[in-house]
């Protein structure tokens, strides 16, 4: 269970940017304690409780990188333009060294794979071979080693071959596999509860009221945590009263690492979330120096745990779509790595020109919704034709969002911006 105290973060300021509120976290927020094993099968995503030492050299013996003849280098010829070399034996991968046996002056076929025999240290590839009758010609020019991959080449026994915060993909698990490690250790995934907010919310599959509107927020957060090291739980819609929202945080707070809101965190009089979170913590900070976002709550909901008060850390984000998922990227997503134990994972960024002119305020990063076209040298990005935070629709028809900076007041045609493409980051 994350536990903070309820002035870890004490930030003072009014209007928080990115950096300083990624900062906050990366500085004050610590991982959530524990570790378990579990097999390789289930480790995808997870994140490496500790140090992964090498058991075993990779490769674990000295073998072929490709088919061919493995030899003695020094029994080349060095003034001839080839050497002939007597052919005797076969090694296949999977296959022991010792069933076939180097003669001096001699070659073996070897196969992609096979340890190499006793003795040999180089191959010929069976491209740039000639024969004549029992026996190879090896052109000039080969160095000693060539095409022979030594014992530990790619990981030594007892090195490091995985750091400990490292999130576990395909090639990780690869690694380890390749290692003999059937188990590896991880971190606990983090409990992660999900509301949203707001009377004129509806479930999706029950009957509209005449002022309501389906609630899309908490599926969206459901499907961004579900690509992160977490254990997301559906917590529902609260009502738009004071008390209720401050006895559901309390409550979900006793059972969660994080908890998640969208919506009523702006300053109208049925906005209860911050609050909420005031009333039985701290409130960090409310406003974050984005757009789409503005309005984003990050604070603690404190919970009696032994001696004194803890808390759990709450991220209220606001209610339309677009900035939801905006604040998520850069509230919810590193808060979560951090409490997870993960490495800072920096959001996916690349450079793309201009296909728009634009006009923004000094002092707040706006996030613009384009489409990418193909271009030389960089692809091109189309502003998509609406702008509204409340659009679902930018989100599935643009690629990826432009990023515009705090500094930066216009974007003219054939502009380089930095664009934070969709199929990486959702």
């Amino acid at each position: 269970m994350a536990q903070l105290s309820d002035d870890c973060f004490a930030f003072g300021g009014a209007l928080l940017s990115v950096e300083a509120a990624e900062a906050l976290i990366a500085e004050r927020v610590a991982p959530i304690g524990g570790e378990e094993s579990v097999p390789l099968a289930a480790a995808r995503g997870r994140v490496l409780a500790r140090d992964l030492v090498a058991p075993v050299p990779l490769p674990p013996f000295r073998n072929a990188a490709v088919d061919g003849y493995a030899f003695r280098h020094a029994d080349l010829d060095a003034a001839a333009a080839e050497t002939a070399l007597a052919l005797g034996g076969r090694l296949a991968a999977g296959q022991d060294a010792r069933d076939a046996a180097l003669a001096p002056g001699g070659a073996v076929r070897i196969f992609t794979g096979a340890p190499m025999p006793d003795g040999a240290d180089t191959v010929l590839m069976q491209e740039d071979a000639r024969l004549d009758a029992d026996t190879v010609l090896v052109p000039r020019g080969l160095t000693p080693g060539s095409n022979a991959r030594p014992a530990g080449e790619d990981v030594a026994q007892g090195a490091r071959a995985l750091p400990a915060a490292r999130r576990l993909r395909a090639p990780e698990i690869g690694l380890a596999a390749a290692l003999g490690c059937a188990v590896l250790p991880v971190r606990p995934l983090l409990r992660v509860g999900v509301f949203s907010t707001g009377d004129e919310l509806a479930v999706p599959g029950a009957p509209l009221g005449p002022a309501q509107t389906y609630d899309s927020n908490r599926f969206t957060l459901l499907a961004l945590l579900a690509a992160l090291p977490v254990a997301a739980c559906d917590l529902g819609i609260l009502p738009d009263s004071a008390a209720a929202t401050a006895a559901a945080l309390a409550e979900a707070a006793t059972a969660h690492d994080l908890l998640l809101t969208s919506g009523g965190v702006s300053t109208g009089e049925e906005d209860h979330v911050r609050a909420a979170i005031e009333s039985g913590g701290r409130l960090v900070f409310w406003r974050l120096a984005v757009k789409p976002g503005r309005p984003a709550a990050m604070g603690v909901v404190r919970t009696a745990r032994g001696n004194g008060a803890a808390g759990v850390p709450v991220i209220g984000l606001p209610g339309n779509p677009v900035a939801a998922v905006v604040t998520f990227l850069h509230l919810a997503r590193p808060l979560v790595l951090r409490l997870a134990g993960a490495a800072p994972e920096p959001l996916p960024r690349f450079p793309a020109r201009a296909a728009f002119a634009y006009r923004k305020k000094a002092g707040r990063r706006e996030y613009v919704r384009v489409r990418l076209g193909a271009g030389d040298p960089l692809p091109v990005a189309e502003k998509f034709g609406r702008e509204g935070a409340g659009l679902l629709t930018s989100l599935t028809e643009s690629d990826a969002f432009a990023e515009l900076p705090e500094e930066v007041t216009a974007v003219a045609l054939g502009d380089t911006v930095r664009v934070l493409p969709f199929a990486a980051l959702f």
